[in-house]
């Protein structure tokens, strides 16, 4: 059974626009973030005088749809961003995050690790396109520091995507097994049903899954070999890069196939993909080997929960 997690988040000045500090309990990590505008303030924090992590984020000016991420150590954080902040190479950048320990027990040896392994993760699940010329090499760690590091980058997995920072969650992957509603008192969140989508006209099909909040196109998929409907800046956008970058390839019949699973935000902008055009994804997306679409599947759930409930369906 799945279980609740704790963390605490305090607004050091009080409003959701500024500095956010993040710490779970018996954790001697501390994170921090701040929009680049409150940079100043960001530095002068004691936490920014420490040995540290920091993740620079920002949205890409080219129109794409990942957003941009460097990773960086220092000795001193806040010594650092400021030498960033003259960097014209880092003009993306909107968004400061800064990871060090409340027992101020990390080293150098320690942040490099932390650093070469963060990059490695964020390289892998794709979720951001990262700046860094380079990826540094693991440093020789102690087994008991490495395992300690490995420890201290799970946490920074829960605690990341809370403040908005998707740069270690995993790459989504299709799993086993339908389930359209989670047993009574489980935590546990339920493994939707495949939905497919098929073009008659153009003579291809998609299947797709709704995995941890996330529409998950499966691998095999097909989509169209080009965007065919009006020009659309970000779906279009989309649809070229995941191309280009070779998460569609070309198939043996004329169109684009899906090599691996891929992870989209909401269902609309999986169908767009795959149809090369606009489409009202909730509509477009139907349970596999049957009629009801995605928008049915959803309410049919609520529906169940409300009456299991007592209350109005």
């Amino acid at each position: 059974m799945t279980k609740g997690r704790s963390i605490r988040l305090f607004l050091a000045d009080g409003t959701p626009g500024g500095i956010i500090t993040a710490e779970i309990m018996n954790w001697t990590g501390h994170v921090m973030t701040a929009p680049r505008s409150r940079l100043a303030d960001l530095i002068q924090r004691l936490e920014a005088g420490r040995t540290g992590i920091y993740i620079l984020s920002g949205t890409d000016p080219d129109g794409g749809y990942r957003p941009l991420v460097y990773v960086g150590e220092t000795d001193s954080v806040g010594k650092r961003l400021a030498q960033h902040n003259k960097d014209e190479a880092k003009e993306f950048w909107d968004r400061t995050c800064v990871v060090t320990s409340k027992d101020q027990n990390l080293t150098k040896a320690h942040v490099r690790y932390l650093e070469s392994r963060l990059i490695a993760i964020a390289a892998e699940s794709g979720r951001v396109r990262l700046v860094n010329n380079t990826a540094p090499d693991l440093p020789l760690l102690p087994e008991a520091d490495r395992s300690d590091m490995e420890v201290f980058i799970e946490q920074l997995r829960v605690v990341l995507p809370v403040l908005g920072l998707d740069v270690l969650k995993e790459a989504a992957t299709s799993r086993p097994g339908e389930n359209a509603m989670p047993s009574s008192g489980s935590d546990q969140p339920p493994v939707s049903p495949v939905f497919e989508l098929i073009s008659k006209k153009h003579t291809l099909r998609a299947e797709a899954r709704e995995i941890d909040g996330e529409f998950v196109i499966l691998a095999g998929s097909q989509a169209q070999a080009s965007w065919i409907g009006v020009s659309l800046a970000g779906y279009q956008s989309m649809h070229q890069r995941l191309n280009d970058e070779g998460v569609l390839v070309p198939d043996d019949v004329g169109h684009l196939r899906f090599v691996r699973d891929y992870a989209f935000t909401k269902p609309s902008a999986a169908a767009a993909v795959v149809l090369g055009r606009s489409s009202n994804g909730r509509k477009e997306w139907c349970v596999a080997g049957t009629r009801k679409t995605y928008a049915d599947w959803q309410d049919a759930r609520i529906v169940a929960v409300a009456t299991n409930q007592g209350g109005e369906p």
